[in-house]
């Protein structure tokens, strides 16, 4: 109850056009009643998925879920952690360290006796959902998968939480050592890594990204293309981030061995002249390959993007401006490859860097250069970060600090605003605008909804200005 008289204070100071601050105590009690809500209404054994009804009789991850069922894809169980375990840190209450704690075991107890996770935990051990637990409670499946963040963002959260326990935790501790021996045992020798996984890789050559010698279009498919090097959804960004983090908090040179061998890769996965940026997916040859149906061999728009930002991050870890050198072939290629919107096409055809799209008539995809009647499950277009991207690549080249200002005014009005939208239940309601969302969670336009991802960001966000106002 305190804490909801609170929060009323701070709306009413937020509608009169009031310039005061919340203050730091006013701050965390919101974020107690908004934990105290997510956790002990909302989550379902520890852990969450992506979206809720507002009467929470329904839940949807990657589909609709069941009570039983906690998404380990962001932005899932991990996300809604990570924010809990930054509530603790700011504010010191283990009632968020123990929220944080309670996901983590959700976690360790949907690990896959391949070391990794899928998408998704299922407690219920007659589902058809389970897979083959380390635990020993599931069957089916062994699959662990790097796509869309799902084991890095589980190895991710399990490292800082088994870090913030102290390593006391034996369960926690073994999960995460697991997860990570079994994501090197993953790493090819040329540095790259599949999109899925059931046990060691095995070793293939070291080879340097070239065009197919083969029509494409028609040949050249591989129906286990998740077995191959993935660059699809940022897999080696996430990867990277994974392997900085068990560096520093485990003292372990073997992360940062892993993270210079997966640098040397992504210079090998580069594509040459005329195109030199790189794909979504290689085979052992280093040849772009089709994966879904839809996802066609080229050179990426997007992926080149990520691939940018992870040489720069394993630059500035490793202290090498080895990895540095690709870089400006790429930015050049893609500022040469804009859209007339100023966009980046997901795939520009090989060799011609034609802009390739899709069009779909029921399961049937064909290849097109028309883009006026695209499907809207998948992102055909994604924006250019190029100006950030040449502002971060100026201060990586110079070995400048990255530092990053708080602006206090900002973070003000945000908190302000964040606060004036949790409701009297401790509750933030989303409305679906129509949208494309992560997942398949049926909304109409306008209908209400919870989410994961609000949650985690405001959370977080409060948990960003209780830390700037520390005495």
């Amino acid at each position: 109850m305190r804490a909801l008289l609170v929060i009323a204070m701070v709306v009413v100071g937020s509608s009169t056009g009031s310039a005061q601050r919340p203050t730091r105590s006013e701050v965390i009690a919101a974020m107690q009643t908004a934990a105290e809500f997510y956790r002990g209404e909302v989550s379902s054994h520890g852990g969450y998925v992506y979206h809720y009804s507002v009467d929470l009789n329904e839940r949807w991850g990657e589909g609709e879920a069941t009570k039983d069922q906690i998404w380990v894809q962001p932005p899932g169980t991990p996300t809604v952690g990570m924010a809990y375990l930054k509530a603790y840190k700011a504010t010191g209450d283990p009632y968020f360290l123990d929220a944080a704690t309670e996901a983590a075991n959700a976690l360790v107890y949907g690990q896959l006796k391949s070391g990794g996770w899928t998408n998704s935990v299922d407690f219920n051990p007659r589902s058809k959902h389970v897979a083959e637990y380390r635990n020993g409670q599931g069957r089916g499946k062994n699959n662990s998968s790097l796509d869309d963040g799902q084991t890095q963002s589980a190895l991710q959260f399990l490292i800082h939480v088994d870090q913030a326990l102290g390593f006391r935790d034996v369960a926690i501790h073994e999960a995460a050592i697991t997860g990570l021996d079994a994501l090197l045992s993953a790493q090819y020798p040329n540095g790259g890594f599949p999109q899925v996984w059931t046990g060691p890789v095995k070793p293939q050559p070291i080879l340097r990204a070239s065009y197919p010698d083969v029509d494409w279009r028609t040949e050249g498919r591989v129906k286990n293309y998740w077995d191959m090097y993935t660059l699809n959804d940022n897999v080696t960004g996430y990867v990277a981030g994974v392997l900085i983090d068990a560096a520093r908090v485990y003292e372990d040179d073997r992360y940062l061995d892993s993270l210079r061998r997966l640098g040397d890769f992504l210079i090998l996965a580069q594509m040459p002249d005329p195109q030199p940026g790189w794909a979504q997916q290689y085979s052992y040859e280093m040849k772009p390959i089709w994966a879904r149906k839809f996802e066609p061999p080229a050179v990426s728009g997007d992926e080149t993007q990520e691939v940018i930002d992870t040489l720069m991050l394993i630059s500035r870890s490793l202290d090498d401006p080895k990895f540095l050198q690709p870089i400006p072939r790429a930015v050049a290629w893609l500022k040469q490859s804009l859209l007339a919107d100023g966009q980046l096409a997901r795939y520009y055809e090989l060799r011609s860097n034609r802009p390739l799209y899709m069009s779909r008539r029921g399961d049937k995809y064909e290849l097109t250069y028309d883009d006026s009647n695209l499907p809207d499950h998948y992102g055909w277009k994604t924006p250019n970060r190029l100006a950030e991207i040449d502002r971060q690549y100026a201060i990586v080249r110079a070995r400048k600090p990255l530092t990053e200002s708080v602006d206090n005014d900002s973070l003000t009005s945000q908190a302000k605003s964040i606060l004036a939208e949790l409701d009297d239940q401790g509750r933030w309601i989303d409305r679906y605008d129509g949208n494309r969302l992560v997942g398949q969670a049926k909304f109409k336009p306008g209908q209400e909804y919870i989410s994961s991802q609000t949650f985690s960001e405001n959370l977080m966000r409060l948990a960003e200005y209780v830390a700037s106002d520390q005495p």
